[in-house]
């Protein structure tokens, strides 16, 4: 099998399981959207910006230490120091992950009155406190499993996690979804408690099963825990910069509302529409694109090693064009099929509006996660890092500045003028290593307008019941447009094609 095949195997084979997760995982928020509303959904996203942070603190790196210190224990061939790095990295989990949950327990008051100024955020936060532990730990099994290159276990458990959270939840959301929006949002934050502790048992079980494999030498665990030590905190150092801008900026977004003059009800809701539905409807078609970028890390770094310039020049401008071309089409189809797309999901016209503003940034935004993964391909994972972090301070100013000026429409603004920025500075960095072209006209202006003209003529072949038709009818309908872009698309290569080897014909070169 050559490596084309087995890269393009591999990625349609995670883009699968991606695909099917992120599908559940969004029916699963429409569920939500549609019980607890959109006030419920931007109240249960700020206190999830709060817990990540927390999640953060809890984790502190330890996942991707216990994968290298792991994978190099084996490399090594000493398998007996397995079972002393995972003894020393329970304790250091143990130490962040009680230190989280007693912060977010006692500190839920003033988190909740203070810095949310809400406080029907208290006691989910109090609730989301007793998963802390669960999660650190259940982190170093994960880079456990990874280090010893078995992932089927993990993909096996976050699996098998994602269907009792969702059966968990939705019987919760159910009991208490005819109660207040407080008492609802509760409901979401005890499935995740509850689900976490489930899932780290499971996890937990295929460790044993696994680890018998590797027995622990008698020396001394010392060298192992300043290892951990050393290994993970600078990694979680980066993490809680990173995290704690993204915290910051999204607990000012329904603020700055409110100081705009909306409501607190209001504010929650328009953030619950835009960053809780429009959002993850725009990011879904990028599925594909995250399995596939994914693989390209592991080439890029090879080439780097080996010297394979030429081939990175290569597959770099293969994937850019392509990235280019495939976000133009859902550009086109997530602008034109806004409304209904909004109204199947989350039965809101009002998600669609935001859905239609976003949707002109979709092909930089699709860009820039490629770009990315070349990046760390090529070792530039630290500045990276620098450009997120800078991405998120400006974020911050500009929410401070525009939301009260232009409502959650300046949200939208910022998250368009911060994807330009990032990607410019990406694509700069990048292309001071790989000589990449892009191709405008055939990679960007053709598929925009294939896909105008296609998402015409199937909105006028397809009316029938506006937005309100029923999903099926809408699916056929995106079938259609996609089928005649494709078409479009394809005639205007075979004619370039043709013109091209006329011309080489015309005038053969002496």
């Amino acid at each position: 099998m050559s490596d084309r095949t087995r890269f393009f195997r591999s990625g349609v084979m995670l883009t699968l399981v991606s695909l099917a997760m992120r599908t559940v995982t969004m029916l699963f928020g429409a569920f939500i959207s549609r019980s607890v509303g959109a006030e419920g959904v931007g109240l249960y996203t700020v206190i999830m910006t709060v817990y990540s942070f927390a999640v953060t603190f809890a984790t502190s790196g330890i996942s991707l230490t216990v994968t290298r210190l792991v994978a190099g224990a084996i490399g090594e061939g000493r398998a007996e120091r397995v079972g002393r790095v995972v003894r020393a990295a329970v304790a250091y989990s143990l130490i962040f992950g009680a230190l989280a949950t007693l912060l977010l327990f006692f500190g839920a008051d003033v988190i909740g009155r203070f810095i949310l100024n809400d406080t029907r955020t208290v006691h989910s936060l109090k609730l989301l406190a007793f998963s802390l532990i669960p999660i650190s730990l259940g982190s170093i099994i994960s880079g456990y499993f990874v280090g010893v290159r078995r992932v089927g276990f993990n993909a096996a458990a976050q699996v098998f996690g994602q269907f009792i959270k969702i059966a968990v939840t939705v019987l919760l959301v159910v009991r208490f979804s005819s109660d207040t929006v407080e008492r609802s949002v509760g409901a979401l934050c005890l499935g995740i408690t509850l689900t976490e502790l489930i899932g780290f048992l499971i996890q937990f079980i295929e460790f044993v099963y696994d680890r018998v494999r590797y027995k622990s030498g008698k020396t001394s665990r010392e060298s192992e825990s300043r290892e951990v030590v050393k290994t993970a905190l600078p990694l979680a150092l980066s993490a809680y910069v990173r995290s704690a801008f993204l915290t910051l900026e999204h607990i000012l977004i329904p603020k700055r509302l409110r100081d705009g003059g909306e409501s607190v009800g209001d504010a929650y809701s328009h953030y619950g529409l835009l960053h809780g539905m429009a959002l993850p409807i725009v990011l879904y078609p990028m599925s594909p694109l995250s399995s596939f970028s994914g693989l390209l890390v592991p080439e890029f770094a090879s080439d780097m090693s080996r010297g394979g310039k030429d081939r990175m020049n290569r597959i770099g401008t293969e994937a850019l064009n392509t990235t280019l071309t495939y976000s133009a089409v859902c550009a086109v189809m997530l602008f034109f099929f806004a409304e209904e797309l909004g109204y199947a999901v989350y039965g809101s016209y009002e998600a669609g509006k935001y859905i239609t503003m976003l949707a002109p940034v979709v092909p930089i935004m699709y860009l820039d996660h490629v770009t990315d993964s070349m990046l760390k391909g090529i070792g530039e994972q630290v500045f990276s890092m620098w450009v997120n972090i800078s991405d998120s301070i400006l974020s911050i100013l500009l929410v401070w500045v525009l939301i009260p000026k232009m409502g959650i429409s300046g949200y939208a603004l910022v998250i368009i003028i911060m994807e330009v920025y990032n990607f410019a500075l990406s694509y700069l960095r990048l292309h001071r290593h790989i000589s990449v072209k892009l191709t405008p006209v055939r990679s960007l202006i053709l598929p925009l307008a294939a896909g105008s003209i296609a998402a015409c003529i199937s909105d006028a072949l397809f009316r029938f019941g506006g937005s309100g038709s029923p999903v099926v009818w809408l699916v056929l309908k995106m079938i259609f447009c996609l089928a005649i872009t494709a078409f479009f698309v394809l005639i205007f290569i075979v004619i370039s094609e043709k013109v091209k080897a006329e011309k080489t014909s015309t005038f053969p070169s002496v």
